[in-house]
């Protein structure tokens, strides 16, 4: 290269990097942001305020979008106790973004797709941004229709370019791979036909906040794979389903940019066993933890178990069943669903009972080792609001600021061939729905003979182990056991892994 040549490229290179925000060089660390709904300001505020700094951001989920195109803080922003959170926020050097929202689908078009509404727009909350101090802005418009995709990469582009040094995040559906999707049934031609764009996106946004909660039935092929082993099976955010949203993703948008949505609170269902082991799903309400709690109390029942997604799970009678069940002295969280199972085995009908479903500190804590095995620039929690699992704050503990991609990589995921596990001995009782590396140490050592093995290809096979316990590895402990003679199936511990399995197992692992 001629010294012209490189006087000439580190100009231009000089003069490219100026005309973006600065923001765009702050240093890659792993990021923890959480929304604070504007209909529990005191709650989220009083939630929040002492824990900011574990926090690379707060967002204020204030604004919603009017029908003139105008701006609606629903919050208060500028009054009490939000102010003294912005305050504080600042102090400690956390971003405040604000989030603004509709789910308008018609809105959306009639806004976006008419360029001088569109850029009122950019120019409304350009200007509400800057003229308040704000760090960025949040924009969550969801609902979109298909034939607005490219108004909405418009309308990113123009507030991109207004906004200058401040933030543009953006929050943006779930996308589940398509044979996941559909699984078992026919794809429909429109099966790719989408209302975002995601290489504009890319462009166009500083921070990528996938919503990846609301799960419920969306990925066939881990609701099949439940079913067939006859599991209780309604997630808010199963890990697995979570990780094909984000590997799609990151085919278009930069990992750095892309933050996994995290959700606090849980489903209320109204489920209806049938003969075989088979359940529907009806969604009743949405709930934060402590209404678990409450149920507990009312029914007797509990303490609840962590199902195969990672979650916890419990179930109670439905009260207004047709034929009330009978629970036994035996409390348990899944007593509901095995009293419903067995009538309707017995008289080859039906029975409901309810489920709840929620994530705790600890599922809470597992998308934050997922996002960092993804090599993803952080989380985004939906909602702090108080009414979230209490110890999660504990959970989350120096997880913010971690190196960017830590977790990245073979070493830490379950890449074939990885040999950086943890290989600490096994110490806690590990069962179905457990979720952890000992539980990817518990695979590797069942994998090390051929009659014990997980799977014999793909995620839990040899070299690609994983953190969590599931029907495959259940059925791999079994086997263990009866090899070594263990247990039978006529045993309380069968596929559960206690203290006799882990001596063996623990025996086992010292020769690897």
């Amino acid at each position: 290269m001629s010294y012209r040549r490189t006087i000439f490229s580190f100009a231009f290179g000089f003069l490219l990097m100026s005309m973006l925000p600065a923001h765009a060089f702050a240093a890659a660390t792993f990021e923890v942001t959480g929304w604070l709904p504007y209909w529990r300001g005191a709650t989220s505020t009083n939630d929040v305020i002492p824990h900011l700094g574990e926090l690379t951001e707060v967002d204020l989920f204030a604004y919603s979008l009017k029908n003139d195109g105008t701006l609606r803080d629903n919050a208060g922003l500028d009054k009490a106790p939000w102010t003294t959170l912005i305050a504080d926020a600042k102090a400690q050097h956390v971003r405040v973004v604000v989030t603004v929202m509709t789910s308008n689908t018609s809105l959306i078009h009639s806004l976006l797709s008419n360029t001088r509404s569109r850029i009122a727009l950019e120019s409304t909350i350009t200007n509400m941004v800057k003229t308040n101090g704000y760090d960025g802005v949040d924009i969550d418009f969801e609902g979109k229709a298909a034939e607005d995709k490219n108004y909405f990469s418009t309308f990113l582009k123009g507030l991109y370019q207004r906004m200058g040094s401040k933030w543009v995040m953006c929050d943006i559906e779930a996308r589940t791979p398509v044979d996941a999707r559909y699984y078992g049934t026919t794809v429909p031609p429109d099966a790719t036909i989408y209302a975002n764009d995601f290489t504009q996106i890319n462009k166009y946004c500083d921070r990528v906040r996938f919503m990846t909660y609301d799960q419920q039935g969306v990925d066939q092929s881990l609701a099949a794979a439940a079913a067939s082993s006859s599991e209780l099976y309604a997630p808010v955010a199963d890990p697995l389903w979570v990780k094909k949203v984000i590997q799609l993703a990151e085919q278009s948008i930069s990992p750095s940019k892309i933050s996994i949505g995290v959700p606090t609170y849980g489903y209320e269902y109204n489920v209806t066993a049938y003969a075989g082991g088979q359940y529907t799903y009806d969604i009743l309400d949405v709930f934060n933890p402590g209404y678990a709690t409450q149920i507990m109390q009312q029914y007797g029942v509990g303490p609840p178990a962590r199902n195969i997604a990672g979650e916890m799970q419990l179930t109670f009678p439905e009260a207004t069943s047709s034929a009330p069940m009978t629970l036994s002295q035996q409390v348990g969280a899944l007593v509901a669903a095995t009293a419903a199972s067995a009538y309707a085995d017995a008289l080859n009908s039906h029975q409901t009972f309810r489920l709840l479903d929620w994530p705790d500190a600890q599922s809470i804590a597992g998308k934050a080792s997922l996002a960092q095995m993804l090599g993803v620039r952080g989380i985004s929690i939906f909602k702090l609001d108080g009414g979230e699992d209490p110890n999660m704050w504990t959970a989350l503990l120096g997880v913010k600021g971690s190196a960017f991609g830590d977790g990245g990589g073979p070493t830490s995921g379950a890449a074939a061939g990885s040999t950086s596990v943890s290989r600490a001995p096994l110490s806690r009782t590990l069962t179905l729905g457990s979720t952890g590396e000992d539980v990817r140490t518990l695979q590797m050592i069942l994998n090390a003979s051929a009659d014990t093995a997980v799977a014999a290809s793909g995620p839990g096979s040899s070299g690609q182990e994983t953190t969590r316990f599931g029907p495959a590895t259940l059925a791999a402990v079994k086997a263990f056991q009866s090899k070594y003679g263990i247990a039978t199936a006529k045993n309380p511990a069968y596929g559960t892994v206690g203290p006799a399995t882990r001596t063996k197992l623990n025996a086992l692992l010292a020769s690897l």
